[in-house]
């Protein structure tokens, strides 16, 4: 991969978009009066409110989550004063709420073995601009991804794991984490299981991609096993990571249509097209705020 002349400029494009941004997510009980008392908030902060997404799992005593983007002139200097002005909206009724701005760019770090095609798919969206987002680094267990990484200034760590050293793999891993600051990071088709410990660290903040369609095929060799039951469809699943192997929170899945004539390998070579676009969007809306984590489920405001 060659370094894109346009990278830096469609990077530096996005990001002024987003200077006088804001995006306030809050789960609460349902009830009357939320979108009422949270529109009139941001209007009287000066707000503009751009994008709207809502959804309650029921009308009657159930949950209501929301999602607002809204445009502030001068938000870097208003920001600290609105969050601290929404405390008492928050309390009066019970909110969990998060803001986020988009001029705090997040840092990515991404986790990768021997198979790029997800790592590639993520550099792309990166190059383009697509991918609101600073790579921090490229961590690999084995070299391949090395040249592509390093040729777009990224810096690429050569860390090998086994089960054997999961301990001080991790350790040096978390210790790049913590040296650049790094807010989500991206497993892409980083074929290691990660400790108890590690996980814990950063809850929500572990997105996966599993060549299967959960909950089908659950752990390894997925498709020689779709194979050998003889299904029709093939999928990609991509997750929050917990402790419980590959059933952590789904924020993306889709599928293709297979049949008889195809074998392992063609399975192989569908599924990979499916798991790169299927990571590449759920790192997008985590990047934007679009993800709310309930229980084990996601709501996901496309």
């Amino acid at each position: 991969m060659t370094v894109n002349i346009n990278t830096h400029e469609n990077i530096q494009n996005g990001q002024s978009r987003l200077e006088n941004r804001g995006r306030l997510l809050v789960k609460c009980p349902d009830g009357p009066g939320i979108v009422a008392a949270l529109s009139k908030f941001l209007f009287e902060q000066g707000a503009n409110i751009i994008e709207s997404s809502q959804y309650t799992s029921d009308p009657e005593g159930g949950t209501f989550f929301i999602r607002l983007e809204f445009d502030c002139a001068e938000l870097a200097e208003k920001r600290s004063k609105m969050e601290e002005d929404f405390e008492a909206l928050a309390k009066k009724f019970e909110m969990e709420y998060r803001f986020a701005y988009g001029s705090d760019r997040k840092k990515t770090a991404i986790f990768v073995s021997k198979e790029t095609h997800c790592l590639l798919e993520l550099l792309w969206e990166w190059q383009s601009g697509d991918l609101q987002t600073d790579i921090a680094f490229v961590a690999g267990n084995h070299e391949e991804a090395r040249g592509m990484v390093e040729s777009l200034g990224i810096p690429f760590y050569h860390i090998p794991a086994n089960k054997d050293i999961r301990k001080q793999v991790e350790e040096e891993q978390s210790r790049l984490i913590e040296k650049y600051e790094v807010d989500v990071i991206v497993l892409a088709r980083y074929m290691q299981i990660l400790t108890p410990e590690f996980v814990e660290k950063y809850p929500n903040k572990i997105i996966n991609i599993h060549h299967s369609f959960l909950p089908a095929f659950i752990g390894a060799r997925p498709y020689e096993r779709a194979h050998n039951r003889g299904v029709k469809l093939i999928g990609a699943t991509s997750h929050y990571v917990t402790n419980d192997l590959d059933e952590g929170p789904i924020i993306e899945q889709d599928i293709e249509r297979v049949d008889h004539r195809d074998h392992v390998a063609d399975l192989k070579k569908i599924g990979r097209l499916i798991e790169r676009s299927v990571l590449a969007r759920a790192v997008k809306w985590h990047l934007e705020d679009r993800v709310i984590v309930h229980e084990n489920k996601t709501i996901v405001f496309q």
